[in-house]
């Protein structure tokens, strides 16, 4: 395995002096996004893959271990504040629960048991996706949660650093991160986590664009959880309609918080024909705008 093998060319990388050290690790961390890139077709595909199935009302699942794993969560929480996926349609299974989180959990990573019934209790099924992740790709928990995933129908998606392991042979949608050795033998919490990173944020924000939760490069269906939120809210308005920060404020208290309505009844919407209209459209902002102006130009003609 790649990420395991010892290159010679760290052998002696503590009595390197710092400034050497250093470049050679920022060096590994330009390689790792060149990875990243060189699997952009890939990237593609899998989050093609994926809006279909999210149209159609399925659920986002992460799943991996240790490092992978904690990254695998990260970007899946992120999804909630961001762009306001809902809670009840992301699953994100981490081997050794929450307590991996934040400290490794001795042998969870080979705790098959627990994978299968993580997708026995949460019924993953067909209208579901899951997004697997481990840098050897061969991660006993991992791999068994493609792979129970991949038998009840759900569409698979699998990152990894090891060119044909189990994580990219069992996945519908492989994505093979090419990071090659670590200057830490085996330390893929290195460029390998920070392929896997970037691999996760491509993937899942060229899903949430594609599924209309972005409008003009701006954030309109972050959920305002503190006061700089709240305020980019009303800055976001602003920029869109023009208005003064007073009026979108007003505007987003009308429609409880969500930029998208208030943006529509900045625009002469009632607030229950706005959200019809977003319903209507699948929550594209663009497309519910262009209703709204049509029938504004109907009621005008009348």
């Amino acid at each position: 395995m790649e990420t395991e093998r010892p290159s010679p060319r760290f052998s002696a990388i503590d009595v390197w002096s710092p400034s050497e050290i250093l470049d050679a690790m920022i060096e590994g961390q330009f390689a790792a996004v060149a990875a990243v890139h060189a699997a952009r077709p890939a990237i593609e595909r899998a989050a093609l893959a994926v809006e279909q199935r999210l149209v159609d009302g399925g659920r986002l699942v992460y799943a991996g271990a240790g490092t992978s794993g904690r990254l695998a969560v990260q970007d899946g929480a992120e999804l909630i504040p961001t762009f306001s996926w809902p809670r009840d349609r992301l699953l994100l299974f981490i081997a050794g629960g929450q307590e991996a989180l934040v400290r490794a959990v001795e042998g969870a990573e080979d705790e098959i048991d627990h994978a299968l019934s993580l997708m026995r209790r949460h019924e993953i099924g067909a209208d579901d996706v899951i997004i697997a992740v481990a840098a050897s790709g061969t991660t006993p928990f991992t791999v068994a949660c493609l792979r129970s995933a991949k038998e009840r129908g759900a569409l698979t998606i699998g990152i990894a650093n090891n060119r044909d392991t189990p994580v990219l042979e069992l996945a519908e949608h492989p994505i093979w991160l090419n990071t090659g050795p670590e200057a830490i033998a085996g330390s893929t919490r290195m460029k390998a986590g920070t392929a896997q990173r970037t691999a996760l944020v491509l993937l899942s924000s060229l899903v949430m664009i594609r599924l209309g939760r972005i409008y003009d490069g701006l954030m309109v269906d972050l959920q305002a959880v503190n006061k700089k939120l709240a305020l980019r809210s009303e800055n976001i308005l602003s920029q869109l309609t023009g208005c003064t920060n007073g009026a979108a404020r007003d505007a987003l208290l009308r429609a409880e918080g969500s930029v998208k309505l208030a943006l529509l009844v900045l625009e002469g919407c009632e607030v229950d024909e706005a959200r019809a209209m977003l319903d209507r459209t699948g929550g594209r902002l663009r497309a519910a705008k262009a209703l709204a102006e049509t029938r504004k130009s109907r009621r005008s003609r009348v």
